[in-house]
């Protein structure tokens, strides 16, 4: 069993220049019930089939398991999500020995930028870059499952 564990940040400030790799995905979802959510991701050119469980109290550690599927099946798959599909850009930026990915949504949720940093264990300390804003861990509406309601 794979455990998720990571905290999520507004982004307010400029990170864009400090950007290792950018790429678009495209997401779905098949499945938004809180006990567990099936996504469906293209990421340039792969595409993923991921089941997370339910969150911690604390809203940072949840089960994953994610699996490498076709870009046919996920073109496919994407047809059968419910409504909201999610495009965004997401910048890999490495600071102070961790990586953040920093998502920047397009369409209706314009605008909003979110940044998570996954960690080793929930008591994990990391320097923060000047850009991050105010925390959201834990906060379902920050989640793209609630992300891709309309």
């Amino acid at each position: 069993m794979s455990i998720e564990i990571e905290r999520k940040y507004l982004v307010t400030g400029d990170y864009k220049e400090s950007a290792h790799i950018s790429y678009m995905i495209k997401q779905g979802y098949l499945s938004k019930v809180p006990e567990r959510t099936v996504r469906v991701r293209i990421r340039d050119n792969q595409a993923f089939l991921t089941i997370k469980g339910k969150s911690s109290v604390s809203g940072l550690s949840r089960y994953e398991f994610e699996k490498e599927i076709s870009l046919q099946e996920a073109e496919e798959l994407l047809l059968l999500c419910e409504k909201g599909i999610i495009e965004k850009t997401r910048h890999i930026i490495h600071f102070e020995g961790n990586t953040f990915e920093v998502d920047e949504f397009h369409g209706r949720l314009n605008g909003l930028v979110i940044a998570e940093i996954e960690l080793k264990s929930e008591k994990q300390s990391f320097t923060k870059p000047q850009w991050l804003g105010q925390e959201v861990t834990g906060d379902k509406r920050y989640y793209n499952s609630f992300l891709s309601k309309e």
